[in-house]
């Protein structure tokens, strides 16, 4: 099963209930990002794992430590007004990434309270991005 068809899975998993999903997933809070090809101007979902900062939800873009960031990633910076699935309730969000001290704290409790965030950090020689959802 390649990504596509396991995002797939996934999402349809998270809508039919209301947010919670198994598997590998069980356990985390995953939301369900909307976003805006950067070249191809196609409407996306992806499924991910996210911490709450604050006012503001969190997302990583690790691509499980590969070594490019994901396309998620691109067409936020090229259109970051979207919106987020939370459970049943769909959210306007505005993405922004984290910088400096900002990143290193929201990074550090990230890989603290989820230690395969930092493996995927030892797999790349990227700094994996963190991107803050603000509601709008």
């Amino acid at each position: 099963m390649d990504i596509h068809e396991m995002n797939q899975q996934i999402i349809k998993e998270f809508r039919a209930n209301d947010g919670v999903v198994g598997g590998t997933f069980e356990g985390f809070t995953l939301l369900l990002l909307h976003h805006v090809g950067a070249k191809s101007g196609a409407e996306r979902v992806s499924p991910l794992v996210y911490r709450i900062e604050g006012d503001a939800w969190v997302v990583f873009g690790s691509k499980g430590g590969a070594p490019t960031n994901p396309d998620w990633y691109y067409n936020l910076l090229a259109n970051p007004a979207t919106t987020v699935e939370l459970g049943t309730d769909t959210v306007a969000v505005t993405a922004r990434v984290a910088e400096g001290a900002e990143r290193t704290r929201i990074w550090e409790a990230a890989t603290t309270a989820t230690p395969q965030f930092a493996e995927y950090e030892a797999r790349s020689d990227r700094e994996i991005p963190v991107i803050v959802l603000e509601r709008c």
